[in-house]
C-alpha cells in the first residue's frame, strides 16, 4: 500500500483528461493513469473538435470550467460554422485542430494542474471493499488507494483492431490496449458489451491533386470554443472536398468477401451515424456517390485524413478504392484504414451522476459507456469528475436536466434508454433545441458552475462581462430610425419599408433581416462581441417560439420534480405490465419523467405508477398525523 490519493481516473483520453482536472480543480488529490503519456488526449481518429451538436457540447464543457475549448481554440488550424443557413438552434462550430499540437497542449495543462498526479500505467484491477471503491491495483502490483475511482478508458479495454485479414490485438493508432481490466470490471457483475469503431487511411499531401477537388476555407467572423479566448484563433488551413463513384463501389462491392464487417471476423455492433464506407455503399445502394473529405492533420506534418472513408477492408483494396476518387488518383497512403473492437460497460449500470448503481465510489465516462466522440467523451468526464468530487465531499450528486443542456440529454439518453450501438449527440435529440443553442451555453450554465465551484474567477468576470454587454444591447435596441436611414437595407433584402420611424429591435423582427442587416443600418452595434450581440438577436426573432418552449419545460418539469427513490420495488406494484416492471427495476430511475422516458414503459404503467406514488405519499401523511396525535395524548 504506497499510494494515497482522494481519487484515480484511470485513462488519460478526453474523459480522463476532463474528469481528472475538475477533480484537482476541487481540492481533490488526483491520479491519472495513463497507457501511455503519448495517449494524452491523442485525437486517435478525426482531427476536428466540434460540429453539428458536438459544438454545442464543447461549449457547455467550457461553461461549466472544463478544458476541451481552450485547448482545442489554441491548436485551430480552421474553423467553420456548420448549418449556417438552417435556424440558430442548429449552428454549429467546428474546428479543424492540429492533432499533436492539441496532444502536447493538453498534457501540459495536466502537469501544471495542481493537486494532479499523471503516471503510464496500466490499471488492472478495481479494489472494493463492503460495496464501496478502496482504490485500483496496477499491472506491476501497484496498490493506489483511493475512495473515488473514476473509469474513462476510451477504446483501450481488451482492443483489436482489423484491416482485411490481418488482426493485431492493440489500442488504436498502435497503443497498447487494455489486457486485465475487463476481466476485474466483469468480477464485479457489470454488464460488458463489445462495440466497434473505425477510422479511414490518411494519405500524403504531395500526392493529392487538389486542384479537381472543391476547396473548403475557413470562415471568418467566427466565435471562440473558450470565453477565455482572445484574440484571434488561427484559421488559414484549408479542408477539400471529392466524391467516391461508380467505380469506387463496384471496388468495394466485389470485395465484400474480404469485408470484416461482412465475413465474421468484426462482431462488435458499429456506430449508425458514422459507418464504414463499404456499409454507406451497401446500405444506400442507390446513392451514386459518397462524399470524401481531404482535410489536414496538423501544421506539422503532410498527412492529410481522408474523412468519410473509414473501412477496414484490405490493405490492396484500399488502394484500388482511393486511386478510383478523383483528385487521388496517384495517392500515396502513410496510415492504412482500420476498424477497432473494444469491451465498453452497458449504459444502464449507470445512474444520471453517471456513478456505478452496484458500488459507491465508482464512476463511469465516455466511450466505455457506449458512446463516441470527443465531445461527448470531455462532456461526461466533467460531470463524472464533478460527481466523484461532491461523493468524497459527502454532497449530493450533481444532475444535469434535458432542459437545461446537451449534456444532461447526453447522460440520460445513455443512463435511461441505453444503447445498442456507439451512441452519437445530435441536435434532434433534444427536445428544447432553440432554447439550447451555442450561444447561450454560458448563460445557461457558468453560474452553475461557480456553485459547484468549478467556474474561477477569470471565467466569472468574463460571464458578467456578457450579461453586461446583453444588457447594453438591449437598451441599445430601443434606438429608432427614420424610414430613409433603413430604405436601402430593407429595399435590398425585399421587405417593405416602413412609414414612420422603427427601432433596432422592430428590424431584428423582420422576417428577412437579421443582425447583420441591423449592423449595415447602424454600425455601432458592430463593437458588441459576437456571442453577445447573435444571442440578442436570436432571442428577439424568435421570442415567440422560445416562450412557447419554455411554456412545455415548465410543464416537464413539474414531472421531474416527481422524485422516486432507488429503494423502490417496482416488481410489488400492481397494474404495472411485467416488462416495464423489468426495466423499472433495472434504471432506477430517479424520477417520474425518467421513468416515462426508459424504452417499456409507456403512459399507462406511468398513470398507475402516479395512482402509486399518491397513495403511498397518503399513507404516510396518515401515519405521520397519528404518531403526532399520538403525541400529543401523551
Amino acid at each position: 500500500m504506497n499510494g494515497e490519493y482522494d481519487a484515480i481516473v484511470i485513462g488519460a483520453g478526453h474523459a480522463g483528461a476532463e474528469a481528472a482536472h475538475v477533480l484537482a480543480k476541487t481540492g481533490k488529490k488526483t491520479l491519472l493513469l495513463s497507457l501511455s503519456l503519448e495517449a494524452v488526449a491523442f485525437m486517435a481518429c478525426n482531427p476536428n473538435v466540434g460540429g453539428t451538436a458536438k459544438g454545442h457540447l464543447v461549449k457547455e464543457v467550457d461553461a461549466l470550467g472544463g478544458i476541451m475549448g481552450e485547448i482545442a481554440d489554441k491548436a485551430t488550424i480552421q474553423r467553420r460554422m456548420l448549418n449556417a443557413g438552417n435556424g440558430p438552434a442548429v449552428h454549429s462550430l467546428r474546428a479543424q485542430v492540429d492533432k499533436n499540437l492539441y496532444h502536447r497542449l493538453m498534457k501540459r495543462a495536466l502537469e501544471r494542474t495542481a493537486g494532479l498526479d499523471i503516471t503510464e500505467a496500466e490499471a488492472s484491477e478495481i479494489l472494493v471493499e463492503n460495496g464501496e471503491v478502496a482504490g485500483v491495483r496496477t499491472a506491476l502490483g501497484k496498490v493506489y488507494r483511493a475512495r473515488a475511482v473514476v473509469l474513462a478508458t476510451g477504446v483501450y479495454l481488451d482492443a483489436r483492431i482489423i484491416t482485411g485479414e490481418y488482426v493485431r490485438a492493440t489500442g488504436p493508432a498502435g497503443f497498447m490496449k487494455s489486457s486485465a481490466l475487463t476481466g476485474s470490471l466483469l468480477a464485479l457483475g457489470l454488464d460488458i458489451r463489445r462495440f466497434k469503431t473505425g477510422t479511414p487511411m490518411r494519405i500524403l499531401s504531395s500526392s493529392i491533386d487538389y486542384s479537381v477537388m472543391e476547396v473548403q476555407p475557413g470562415e471568418e467572423g467566427l466565435p471562440a470554443f473558450s470565453m477565455l479566448t482572445e484574440g484571434n484563433v488561427r484559421n488559414d488551413m484549408n479542408c477539400w472536398l471529392t466524391y467516391t463513384n461508380a467505380r469506387t463501389h463496384k471496388i468495394i462491392l466485389d470485395n465484400l468477401d474480404r469485408a470484416p464487417m461482412y465475413n465474421g471476423e468484426i462482431s462488435g455492433v458499429g456506430p449508425r451515424y458514422c459507418p464504414s464506407i463499404e456499409t454507406k455503399v451497401v446500405r444506400f445502394a442507390d446513392k451514386e456517390r459518397h462524399q470524401v473529405f481531404i482535410e489536414p492533420e496538423g501544421a506539422d506534418t503532410e498527412e492529410m485524413y481522408a474523412q468519410g472513408l473509414s473501412t477496414s477492408l484490405p490493405y490492396d483494396v484500399q488502394e484500388e478504392m482511393v486511386h478510383s476518387i478523383r483528385g487521388l488518383e496517384n495517392a500515396k497512403i502513410t496510415r492504412y484504414g482500420y476498424a477497432i473492437e473494444y469491451d465498453c460497460l452497458n449504459p444502464l449500470e449507470l445512474n444520471a451522476a453517471l456513478g456505478v448503481k452496484k458500488y459507491k465510489g465508482l464512476y463511469s465516462a465516455g466511450q466505455i459507456n457506449g458512446s463516441s466522440g470527443y465531445e461527448e467523451a470531455a462532456a461526461q468526464g466533467l460531470v463524472a469528475g464533478i460527481n466523484a468530487s461532491r461523493y468524497l465531499d459527502g454532497k449530493e450528486p450533481f444532475v444535469m436536466r434535458r432542459d437545461e443542456s446537451y449534456i444532461g440529454v447526453l447522460i440520460d439518453d445513455l443512463v435511461t434508454k441505453g444503447t445498442e450501438e456507439p451512441y452519437r449527440m445530435m441536435t434532434s435529440r433534444a427536445e428544447y433545441r432553440l432554447h439550447l443553442r451555442q450561444d447561450n451555453a454560458d448563460l445557461r450554465l457558468t453560474a452553475i458552475g461557480r456553485e459547484l465551484g468549478t467556474v474561477d474567477d477569470e471565467r466569472y468576470s468574463k460571464y458578467l462581462k456578457k450579461v453586461a454587454e446583453i444588457e447594453d444591447i438591449r437598451k441599445a435596441l430601443k434606438r429608432r430610425y427614420k424610414p430613409e436611414e433603413v430604405e436601402e437595407v430593407f429595399t435590398a433584402k425585399g421587405e417593405s419599408v416602413p412609414k414612420t420611424s422603427i427601432s433596432g429591435e422592430e428590424i431584428l423582427r423582420r422576417g428577412r433581416l437579421n443582425g447583420s442587416d441591423l449592423i449595415a443600418v447602424d454600425n455601432e452595434f458592430d463593437k458588441y462581441s459576437y456571442d453577445a450581440f447573435f444571442n440578442v438577436a436570436t432571442e428577439i426573432k424568435y421570442e415567440g417560439y422560445l416562450v412557447k418552449e419554455q411554456r412545455t419545460i415548465r410543464e416537464a418539469q413539474r414531472m421531474e420534480e416527481k422524485a422516486l427513490t432507488p429503494d423502490i420495488d417496482y416488481s410489488k406494484i400492481d397494474g404495472i405490465r411485467l416488462e416495464a416492471r423489468q426495466k423499472l427495476d433495472a434504471v432506477k430511475p430517479l424520477t417520474v419523467a425518467q421513468a416515462a422516458r426508459i424504452s417499456g414503459v409507456n403512459s399507462a404503467d406511468i398513470t398507475v405508477l402516479l395512482l402509486w406514488l399518491r397513495k403511498r405519499e397518503a399513507a404516510k401523511a396518515a401515519g405521520a398525523k397519528k404518531a403526532a396525535d399520538g403525541k400529543d395524548g401523551e
